[in-house]
């Protein structure tokens, strides 16, 4: 494996973080419910530290680790925003856009578990997929029971 593919891999995992924290962060503000608020923190703090253990493994593999999240993942802020502030922050809304943002990190997960990692890399990147699937399962199910 080429450590600079494995360092450019981490590096999106990264974006894809901070990504999911802020958006976690602004669906937790536009919801009122207490217990799918603090839901939304816990998983924007969880994403924060996975970008920080990410960025150590960067720092760790003699890399440049990535500091903030991504365009696409602006965009999706932007649109999560404007999408609460057109329903008047209607909770199923930002819980289906929620959802939305969990595919994405779903998939940046796969993604690099399919490159070529170091055993000990693949191995926090093993487990944080793992934490992101519970995470998406998780909200899918709220956006239904939401729905239902």
């Amino acid at each position: 494996m080429a450590l600079k593919d494995g360092i450019a891999t981490l590096n999106d995992l990264i974006e894809t973080c901070k990504d999911g924290e802020q958006g976690f962060r602004t669906a937790a503000d536009a919801v009122r419910d207490p217990s799918i608020k603090q839901l939304f923190v816990q998983y924007a703090e969880q994403r924060a530290q996975f970008a920080a253990e990410l960025q150590r493994e960067v720092t760790r593999l003699g890399g440049e680790p990535e500091q903030s999240g991504s365009v696409s993942g602006s965009l999706h802020r932007g649109w999560m925003n404007l999408k609460s502030a057109i329903t008047g922050q209607n909770e199923a809304s930002v819980v289906a856009a929620a959802e939305e943002g969990e595919d994405v990190a779903r998939s940046s997960y796969e993604k690099a578990l399919a490159a070529e990692l170091p055993p000990d890399v693949r191995r926090v990147v093993e487990r944080q997929s793992a934490a992101v699937n519970e995470a998406h399962d998780r909200v899918r199910a709220l956006k239904r029971q939401r729905a239902a």
